[in-house]
């Protein structure tokens, strides 16, 4: 099989940049993915179609849309062409959204073996993915606020212990390696580990554990930032270090944990062994991995009870841990809540633009505009810089930054002039994570232990995908859980191409701000300050509906 690869240059395929874009974005997340041969691009389940005749299908209709159609796609096939308007988004999607009572892992394997459905991941399904950088930033903010919370504003001399170097897990090495931090990384498959010395991610990989111990001792003595992977289990790793009495600094996971049967490899098994149980021995296999998560977060509990700031980063590892047996799971903190929910409550989150032509210097020129425009934010300047020196460009030349209400729209606003001055060599794509203010509900991650208690309700991202439509934004999709995560999640996806045009102009200005303005207002109908202080900075149009209060009580 031919490797797909994202297309360069000027040539259209299609009839329009906008299409064209689109279409570029679905090759780039299956080139930047895991295993394209079954159009896996991440988490060991995430896919960018059903299956290849849906994904020939997509491109082919890509190419024949008109500006004035939108493409219909249901969990990675697509399903029809309408006729709408050309400020209509040229494709929306759902992908694995199942009725409550049936969002089961049993009922969404069900339906997977007979062809039915897909897990899209977050940005996979959504053609939004741009390789572990897309994650880095996150990461490292994250690590960044640890530091200012529990180390005095620096991770030097600091030793940081966690699994995972998957398409999300990936970017700990080298984010951890930014933030000052000597970093062991533990995962099971040895391929992952050589992917990410390969990208420059990773420096040092050893099979033994008293090597890997004996790089971070010499480099947290000496404050120097150094990241080691590990191959082995972090089910046996980390009960390992305890009983040696090694104890880090700060310790996290990043496995495929959030699915038992095809992302967490339990101890005793490589990923070729489970492979095979997978196919004869499933039930077998799910039980193992749900052991192995016990006792690798019983680990990490007793990491938190010995001075460790552990945390939850996202891979709903300890509600496995429940269903397994440890109750006090939910003692770990979740990285959103803990470390990020003041951002989130501005708005301000994980914001990315995709050079389509291919051209480095595209981004290079954005970088330059960056650093003269927002210098005085401190988050996205000083990540540019540290992007420029650290971090290589996966498929697509792309960046991540973490942009709030107002700016986000700033930024596409003087890109999509670029363009149309010829001054980038072709349009840039603006997308961002599904973990973003308005675009995610999820009880165990995004919206864990919101103040009004507003932590399940899904209403949000639904909103957030129908704005966006009316938005005019170039896609959108909903997405909601699959697998381990069945029933976990709704959240919802966004891209907007600057192709130069007047037109786009309006689509930028309005999605982007309209997108973020739901973000604030959804933190703000939680009564988080920070939110309603940017409603009142920002102009954003919120109803109060306090003010009524006194009305009601006598219309009753």
């Amino acid at each position: 099989m031919k490797k797909i690869t994202a297309e360069r240059g000027g040539v259209l395929r299609c009839k329009g940049w906008r299409q064209e874009a689109l279409l570029r974005m679905l090759e780039n997340v299956l080139e930047n993915g895991e295993n394209q041969k079954e159009l896996i691009v991440y988490a060991s389940l995430g896919k960018a179609a059903r299956n290849w005749p849906s994904y020939l299908a997509i491109v082919d209709t890509l190419k024949q849309l008109e500006e004035d159609e939108t493409l219909v796609i249901q969990s990675g096939k697509p399903i029809g062409v309408f006729k709408t308007h050309r400020q209509a988004p040229l494709v929306v999607m759902a992908n694995c959204n199942l009725v409550g009572r049936w969002a089961t892992s049993e009922n969404f394997y069900d339906l997977q073996d007979k062809g039915l459905i897909i897990w899209g991941g977050l940005t996979a399904a959504a053609w939004q993915y741009i390789g572990s950088q897309g994650v880095i930033q996150g990461t490292y903010e994250i690590f960044q606020s640890i530091a200012r919370i529990h180390f005095g504003g620096n991770l030097r001399g600091r030793f940081i212990l966690t699994a995972g170097l998957g398409g999300m897990g990936g970017a700990q090495p080298l984010a951890g390696y930014m933030a000052n931090a000597a970093i062991l990384c533990v995962e099971v498959a040895e391929e992952r580990i050589d992917k990410r010395m390969a990208a420059g991610y990773l420096q040092r990989k050893t099979d033994s554990l008293d090597e890997a111990l004996l790089w971070i001792d010499e480099a947290v003595s000496n404050g120097k930032s150094l990241s080691v992977g590990l191959l082995g289990n972090a089910a046996d790793v980390y009960p390992e270090l305890l009983r040696r009495g090694v104890q880090p600094d700060i310790v996290t996971d990043q496995t495929s944990a959030h699915d038992l049967l095809y992302g967490y490899i339990p101890s005793g098994y490589s990923p070729e062994s489970a492979g095979v149980a997978r196919r004869e021995h499933p039930t077998k296999l799910q039980a193992a991995a749900g052991a192995s998560i016990a006792n690798e977060v019983k680990a990490m509990l007793e990491f938190k009870k010995r001075g460790a700031v552990v945390f939850d980063n996202g891979n709903n590892i300890r509600s496995q841990a429940v269903q397994y047996g440890v109750t006090n799971a939910f003692e770990i903190d979740i990285f959103t809540e803990a470390f990020l929910r003041p951002l989130f409550a501005r708005a301000i989150g994980p914001f990315r633009w995709i050079a389509l032509s291919g051209e480095a210097e595209d981004i290079r020129i954005i970088d330059d505009y960056i650093l003269k425009e927002f210098s005085d934010n401190d988050i996205v300047s000083n990540w540019i810089k540290l992007a420029n020196t650290y971090v290589p460009f996966e498929g697509l030349p792309a960046r991540i930054g973490w942009f709030g209400h107002k700016d986000r729209s700033k930024l596409a606003l003087a890109v999509n002039q670029l363009v149309r001055e010829g001054k980038l060599a072709g349009p840039v794509a603006f997308s961002r994570d599904h973990l973003d203010a308005a675009a995610m509900a999820h009880p165990n991650i995004m919206t864990e232990r919101m103040k009004d208690g507003s932590d399940a309700i899904s209403d949000w991202p639904l909103l957030n995908a129908m704005l966006n439509c009316s938005s005019m934004a170039d896609l959108v999709a909903i997405h909601s859980g699959g697998g381990g995560y069945s029933g976990y999640m709704t959240s919802a996806g966004v891209t907007i191409v600057a192709d130069g045009s007047e037109e786009s102009d309006t689509r930028l200005r309005t999605a982007l701000d309209n997108d973020t303005g739901l973000g604030v207002l959804r933190y703000a109908d939680a009564g988080y300050e920070q939110s309603l202080a940017e409603v009142r900075t920002k102009g954003i149009a919120r109803i109060d509906t306090h003010r009524y209060e006194t009305i009601s009580s006598t219309v009753k």
